[in-house]
């Protein structure tokens, strides 16, 4: 069974379905259904047409959920007055999918799980394996974000800005269970940027190759974090850099700058330096003060310290720093690696211990607490 493919069709279906007069949280739950029954018999028994069989038991699905319905009446004329089940018409209706399930009116959260199920085709199932919760748990959240959008008119456009903050939102999950969510999310961004001519979206779409590419040199056995500087180029995949920079370039090339195309550049000088010494940090700071300028954001700041810490030296890099609000999430840890830098080690081990004490996760802590424990062994 081609289960990508499977996943592909599942916008298709939830177009069908709307236009035939499904709300989309009817629309969605009866996909949802169909999907399900296919994983389920499919293997044993394939369709000749597989969106025409998607179509087929969704809309039955449908029929069925409408007519127990307490408006019966009313449902069962817009039932009898559309077209039998069958073959479609090969509508895209992925794009208005994405902009509906990336709302505003929804948490981000919400929004995520949301656009993987009904844009991505994963089941509820597959979506909490992902996000490593019960999947009563995400059931719950996917329910209220479709009760939240029932009579969302739909006669504007969407905001593509908050459909890729969702998508970069997936990214950032990461993998588990038997979904990489990072795989799911370039997908996805493959998908949005056949749909839209938009440099922001190919901005993305190459930020998360790059990102990507370097993904089996960041970790080493049992979990253990290995920094940017530390890592295994070898290991780095140069065909995704490749294409990532392609992209890249076309997209900066359109002359309409974003944030994501100038996260990618960052990401591109990385990944083109040979070694960690051979970076290219001052262009590296230039491309930060174009992020700040576009976002002005605290944690684009903090980052950019440790950009002009390399560039410029350990001592302009606080500099930098201390305009900052020491509450921010890794602003004691970057202050430890400058001081470092600044040689001053007994205030760089206090810090990076501290900074361990704080970690939001075991692996972030368990780096942290060697970084304080290697740097005491220098005095």
């Amino acid at each position: 069974m081609n289960e990508s493919l499977l996943r592909e069709l599942v916008p298709e279906v939830i177009g069908v379905l709307r236009r035939r007069g499904a709300d989309f949280p009817s629309a969605e739950d009866a996909a949802q259904e169909a999907l399900i029954r296919a994983l389920e018999t499919w293997p044993d028994d394939p369709p000749r047409d597989p969106k025409g069989w998607l179509v087929t038991v969704a809309w039955r699905r449908f029929v069925d959920g409408a007519r127990a319905e307490t408006s019966r009446r009313r449902r069962e004329h817009v039932v009898e007055a559309s077209p039998p089940a069958g073959p479609a018409p090969a509508t895209d209706d992925t794009l208005w999918l994405y902009f509906l399930c990336a709302h505003p009116s929804l948490p981000r959260n919400a929004a995520a799980a949301l656009t993987l199920r009904a844009v991505g085709g994963l089941t509820t199932r597959q979506i909490a394996a992902a996000y490593l919760v019960p999947e009563a748990t995400m059931a719950q959240r996917i329910s209220r974000a479709k009760r939240r959008l029932t009579g969302v008119p739909l006669d504007r456009p969407g905001d593509l800005g908050t459909v890729l903050r969702v998508l970069y939102l997936v990214f950032n999950e990461g993998y588990g269970g038997n979904v990489d969510l990072t795989a799911e999310a370039i997908r996805l961004t493959r998908q949005l940027a056949a749909s839209t001519d938009e440099p922001e979206v190919a901005g993305l779409l190459a930020l998360m190759l790059l990102h990507q590419a370097r993904r089996a040199s960041r970790t080493g056995p049992g979990g253990r974090l290995i920094p940017l500087g530390e890592q295994d180029r070898s290991l780095w995949d140069s065909g995704s850099i490749a294409e990532g920079v392609t992209i890249l370039q076309a997209a900066l090339a359109r002359d309409r700058l974003g944030e994501y195309q100038a996260q990618a550049a960052i990401a591109a000088l990385h990944a083109d330096a040979p070694s960690a010494d051979e970076t290219d940090w001052v262009q590296i700071v230039e491309w930060y003060d174009e992020l700040v300028r576009l976002t002005d954001s605290p944690v684009v700041r903090l980052n950019r310290a440790v950009a002009v810490g390399e560039a410029d030296g350990a001592r302009t890099g606080l500099a930098a720093l201390a305009d900052l609000d020491p509450a921010l999430p890794r602003y004691t840890a970057v202050s430890a690696y400058l001081h470092e830098r600044l040689g001053d080690v007994d205030r760089a081990a206090a810090l990076y211990a501290e900074a361990a004490r704080a970690a939001t996760s075991v692996p972030e802590r368990d780096h942290l607490t060697r970084e304080a424990a290697r740097v005491r062994s220098m005095r």
